[in-house]
């Protein structure tokens, strides 16, 4: 069993925040398996399907981003899971905007919505990381997240959510390499990042 969790705010004034990329990843998945509709769960949005015969929970925390940990932890300890067991989709600025990385462990980047699971369960879990670039200045950092992708960003992300999507089985089956390769295929970052 795997536990895929996609970070972001709850509200549609978020919903296409760059912060907001581990949702739409989450989205692009449980669309393309045919999950059943989200429902209320472990303060988040669950839905629940089988991806390559493996069941797989997919869980967009409701308590937003800083408070991430709080729904994972309780979906973790009510599935008796452990922190290998938990995937979590989320947006990284120290990546160029378009790059995607599979990391297991480690520094957090200080993501708040990582640092609030790690507390709630320590940091030995597989992270999918979606560079949306920096925004040059620490100073504006919240306010890039914060904001929407934009109309040329839409050219590389649509692309990119849908090839995750389309090569999810591998990660759900170990094969991250054969995921990551998949991904550089089908969806190459924009030549120099943004």
């Amino acid at each position: 069993m795997l536990l895929v969790a996609g970070l972001g705010n709850p509200g549609v004034e978020y919903a296409r925040n760059r912060h907001n990329v581990g949702f739409m990843a989450a989205d692009a998945v449980a669309g393309r398996f045919g999950f059943p509709a989200w429902r209320a769960k472990f303060s988040g949005a669950l839905a629940e399907g089988r991806i390559g015969g493996e069941k797989v929970i997919l869980l967009k925390p409701q308590t937003y981003m800083n408070e991430s940990g709080r729904a994972v932890a309780k979906a973790v300890n009510f599935y008796k899971l452990q922190p290998e067991d938990v995937l979590v989709l989320h947006d990284e600025i120290d990546l160029d905007a378009g790059k995607v990385r599979l990391k297991e462990g480690g520094g957090l980047a200080g993501h708040n919505g990582l640092k609030d699971i790690k507390a709630h369960m320590g940091a030995d879990f597989r992270r999918l990381r979606f560079g949306v670039g920096h925004p040059g200045d620490q100073d504006l950092v919240t306010g890039h997240v914060l904001n929407d992708f934009s109309a040329s960003d839409r050219q590389w992300l649509d692309p990119l959510l849908a090839a995750v999507a389309d090569n999810f089985e591998l990660l759900v089956m170990g094969r991250d390499q054969d995921f990551m390769s998949a991904l550089a295929v089908a969806a190459p970052p924009p030549s120099g990042g943004e």
